[in-house]
């Protein structure tokens, strides 16, 4: 409709001038004016040419002032010339990525493939611990066996079915391990499906043993073990990128049973658990707190657990098997104390040194004990090292088959 206005306009405009233009040379030819020393015919005549001029100046005016479009194309067109190159440029660069997105999706189904081909080697995997476990399930039927026949001499057997009871219960415990790993591999296979494991489910996140002046403390303290763990959760689930906003989330009812929990006079250990796998890449990690009291775990020189080797064990295997039962029996009294520690602390040379000593020596039993390192707390690492108490002799009953 604007078109149609502006043509009207120039034709009226220019009717309107060539008229005036006309009666202005008719007025200037009957008076017979001369301008710039011409004559009068001439003078009409650069009057006329002046009026038409007027008119073609005034209509381009106008179509300038009422149509943008005429601008733009008259005094922008090398700039919209250029901005289509640019255009037909920044088309062939996104068809360029689009090529390449091509490409990665190729590189991400062979990502896929290799995947399958992971998640079948976790299945043989599984397989084979399944076959593992029988072995150790029949060995527990006949150590129970065994433990039922040396109960019939308790005079002469009593230190045997002891180290008996030991053993029966490190293997047990043996197979509750090896039944959790089964299941938290079986738990791993999906998510091998879709990428790496960057945070176990139950893994901490935080640890920290508070205790507050104030009972008003108790939500800085609890913000700022939610900062360290959230710092331990990029770190492990986006490596390299800066810890600009929160990943880590907690239930509002968790944080609160902590920090009325954290109150209550004495030492609390505060731990930030995480609560599903979390692949890396995520942007979200869940996770739930645990609050427990601080408890002296170990004192200097205390015996935490003690085993035995019988004169006749003294291959290499025999006494690995000794000494390994002894730290599981370690391990397990620390954590049934209340130590959240996974692991022991010790000089593995001076073990192996000891190792060593045990297959050398001749003859008698030898009892070993775990010792403490210094005092620990829950949250503490333990440390311990593991001694040779006596040797004697072994007596008649101990030689008897």
């Amino acid at each position: 409709m604007t078109g149609w206005l502006l043509l009207l306009s120039l034709l009226v405009l220019g009717g309107v001038l060539s008229t005036l233009g006309d009666r202005l040379g008719s007025r200037v030819g009957k008076a017979r004016l001369s301008l710039f020393g011409l004559r009068p015919r001439q003078t009409a005549v650069v009057i006329t040419v002046l009026t038409g001029s007027l008119i073609s100046v005034l209509s381009l005016g106008l179509m300038l002032l009422v149509s943008r479009q005429l601008r733009v194309g008259l005094f922008e067109l090398n700039d919209l010339q250029a901005r289509l190159r640019t255009s037909r440029a920044d088309l062939e660069s996104s068809r360029s990525a689009q090529r390449q997105s091509r490409q990665q999706l190729e590189t991400a189904r062979k990502d896929e493939i290799e995947a399958r081909r992971r998640l079948e080697e976790a299945r043989k995997q599984a397989n084979e611990l399944r076959e593992t476990l029988k072995p150790l399930q029949e060995q527990t039927r006949r150590l129970e066996a065994e433990r039922l026949r040396l109960s019939q001499d308790v005079r002469q057997r009593d230190d045997e079915i002891r180290r008996t009871d030991r053993e029966l219960a490190a293997v047990r415990n043996r197979i509750r391990s090896g039944e959790a790993e089964l299941k938290q591999l079986e738990g791993n296979l999906l998510a091998l499906r879709r990428g790496n494991v960057a945070i176990s489910s139950g893994q901490p996140l935080a640890t920290a043993t508070l205790k507050l002046e104030r009972p008003d403390q108790a939500r800085q303290v609890i913000d700022q073990v939610l900062r360290e763990a959230n710092l331990q959760a990029y770190q492990q689930v986006l490596p390299g990128q800066a810890p600009d906003k929160q990943i880590l989330l907690v239930p509002r009812q968790d944080i609160k049973r902590l920090e009325d929990a954290i109150r209550k006079p004495g030492t609390w250990v505060v731990l930030l658990r995480s609560a599903a796998n979390v692949l890396q890449g995520e942007t979200v990690v869940y996770a739930f707190p645990e609050v427990r009291p601080n408890l002296t775990i170990t004192r200097d020189g205390e015996v935490l657990a003690a085993t035995a080797l019988a004169s006749g064990e003294t291959s290499a295997e025999q006494v690995r098997n000794r000494l390994n039962l002894l730290l599981a029996s370690t391990l397990a009294e620390i954590q049934r104390r209340g130590s959240i520690s996974k692991g022991l602390q010790f000089d593995s040379q001076a073990l192996n040194a000891l190792g060593q000593t045990l297959i050398d020596r001749s003859t008698g039993r030898v009892e070993l004990e775990a010792v403490a390192l210094g005092g620990t707390e829950t949250a503490d690492p333990v440390a311990i090292e593991i001694r040779l108490q006596r040797s004697f002799k072994p007596t008649p009953a101990e030689d008897s088959p």
